[in-house]
């Protein structure tokens, strides 16, 4: 018995039930789920379904419950179903219905879990997409591994997904990147807001044993250089890691060429056609109010400068240009304001805003002695993907990342690194 075997069981037993007593059935989600609970202790699966209808029908939670795994545990390939909480169902599979998922899996062989469903549908899928200031950390690696995951299962489920990694390469990071890289070619520390680390000082050598003469060079000559080489050195070592991780991109983006392409000033533009926008204090703002966002986003500062978000919109209608059905964007936790950001900016672009779709997931934290270590590339305390593949593998650094829910962090002990 399969998990969707099992949801399937589960919503016919709860509308029977449900039926029995008088109550709506009506009420019950379209989609049932089961999951696996934390502790083996408590079963195989899970479910909290009466909770999740018991205040629409009028039912007490546990009571509901109680009636549910009643019927569920006379059921076939059940071994036992008991009550747990305040509404909860623990759910134990009999031997025999565990093995049939062992023979059903050997029986389709490389067909096992494919199907149809998403035929026809184009989806562009971005994940990772960390900043190219520094390798890739353990937190970026988890979203390496998730996120390549997930394409893989849309893949089998009949969808042409594009793996896209978009370069932050515009803006204040590079130049304090820069400033990081001359600082070290000369010598010095980083600056207060630079990167540190043995990387820096690495890429610096590499920049000048290409460029000898690249410090000589007047200041702005001497900055584009150590940009131009800089970055690209670090572009090429996040790729080579990801490579070697088993995760590859079909499509690298990079910030600067929306604003280099005209493509900023063509979403700015369509913007305008839209109606979307207005002037006020100098600047141009975009009405993301008027779309579910709790604030309306300045496009273009009053200095004349693109806003950050005028490049998620140039990027954003590149992606529907490029004939995609659905963009899905993998972001961190810090990122919870963007949901309603880019669904609002979808919107205002006279779009679908399902045509986004955002996966918020949780950090790997770094602790020594028990206490949290802030993982930062400007201070140069990081465990990079490199350092984790050397430590345990590919394999097992792809399942420890995975294993667990995108919405649970992980903690990371330096002491076991040491």
């Amino acid at each position: 018995m399969t998990p969707a075997d099992l949801a399937v069981l589960l919503r016919s037993v709860a509308a029977a039930v449900l039926a029995e007593h008088g109550l709506d059935a009506a009420a019950l989600p379209e989609a049932v789920t089961v999951e696996r609970p934390r502790n083996p202790e408590h079963g195989d699966y899970a479910t909290n379904l009466a909770l999740q209808v018991a205040k629409k029908v009028g039912a007490n939670p546990r009571e509901l419950a109680g009636w549910l795994a009643e019927v569920l545990a006379a059921s076939d390939g059940i071994a036992s179903a008991e009550v747990a909480g305040p509404g909860f169902v623990n759910l134990r599979l009999e031997a025999s219905a565990q093995g049939v998922i062992v023979s059903n899996i050997v029986t389709a062989g490389a067909g096992y879990g494919r199907s149809g469903l998403l035929d026809g549908q184009k989806i562009n899928l971005e994940f990772v997409s960390a900043n190219p200031t520094g390798p890739i950390h353990i937190g970026g690696t988890r979203w390496a591994a998730v996120g390549d995951a997930l394409g893989r299962l849309l893949s089998t489920q009949g969808a042409e997904v594009v793996r896209e990694y978009y370069f932050n390469d515009h803006g204040a990071q590079i130049d304090r990147f820069v400033n990081s890289l001359i600082a070290a070619a000369n010598g010095q520390p980083a600056p207060e807001d630079g990167y540190a680390g043995a990387y820096i000082s690495d890429i610096a050598a590499q920049v000048l044993a290409k460029a000898p003469d690249a410090l000589a060079l007047p200041d702005d000559e001497k900055r584009e250089t150590f940009r131009s080489i800089g970055v690209d050195l670090m572009f090429t070592h996040i790729k080579a890691s990801l490579h070697e991780f088993g995760t590859d991109f079909d499509v690298y983006t990079h910030e600067d060429s929306m604003h280099t392409s005209g493509r900023v000033d063509q979403a700015i533009a369509k913007l305008r056609e839209t109606g979307n926008i207005y002037e006020k204090d100098g600047a141009t703002w975009l009405r993301t109010t008027e779309f579910g966002d709790d604030k309306d986003r300045v496009v273009i500062k009053s200095d004349g400068q693109p806003a950050y978000i005028a490049g998620d919109l140039a990027y954003y209608l590149d992606k529907r240009q490029r004939g995609f059905d659905l963009c899905i964007y993998m972001l961190g936790a810090d990122h919870h304001g963007y949901i309603a950001r880019l669904k609002a900016a979808a919107a205002a672009l006279g779009d679908d805003p399902d045509t986004v779709e955002v996966l918020i997931g949780q950090m790997v934290n770094l602790v020594r002695d028990g206490q949290p270590v802030r993982m930062s590339k400007r201070a140069g305390t990081v465990i990079t993907l490199d350092d984790l593949v050397e430590a345990i593998g590919v394999d097992a650094a792809r399942y420890a990342l995975t294993r667990s829910s995108v919405d649970t962090p992980i903690d990371i002990d330096l002491q076991l690194w040491s």
